[in-house]
């Protein structure tokens, strides 16, 4: 991506995130996506697909890691950072911590089940083995949106 700003970078790598999201929805699954990035690289992407997939843990972040860990050949990824539409839950903040993953940034909290702040920090708690550093509300009117457009068209 060249030479940018941290704050530039992030909003590039979540919109790329937005688009994945955008693969969710058409398949009628909640929209959120997500990606993991090494070294500037994106080295794996997904999208929400647990009803396509008949798999309650494909998550967007759940289906990002698994690509990025088999093309890196590795179930450690301490040095990327991983991009996502929507505050990871306790699975997928669960699978970031065993991941050693360096940085989360999101899009839009979630209040309900969000396991980086909202309902509870799994990210960076001194009770785990692992801490990543989170980045919060990247682009979160954009991924909010999204999320309420959605579900109101769904009521």
């Amino acid at each position: 991506m060249g030479v940018m700003t941290s704050e530039a970078r992030d909003a590039a790598y979540m919109h790329r995130a937005l688009e994945l999201a955008r693969h969710a929805e058409e398949a009628g699954e909640v929209p959120v996506g997500a990606l993991v990035v090494l070294n500037d690289e994106i080295i794996g992407e997904g999208w929400n697909q647990p009803i396509v997939a008949h798999d309650p843990t494909a998550h967007a972040e759940i289906v990002a890691l698994r690509a990025a860990a088999t093309r890196m050949k590795n179930y450690r990824l301490s040095d990327a950072v991983l991009y996502v539409t929507l505050e990871p839950c306790a699975m997928c903040a669960g699978a970031m911590v065993h991941a050693r993953m360096a940085r989360v940034v999101y899009g839009a909290a979630d209040p309900k089940s969000g396991a980086a702040g909202s309902v509870f920090n799994m990210l960076e708690s001194s009770a785990l083995n692992h801490r990543a550093q989170v980045t919060r509300d990247v682009l979160a009117g954009e991924c909010g949106e999204m999320l309420r457009k959605f579900f109101a068209a769904r009521r």
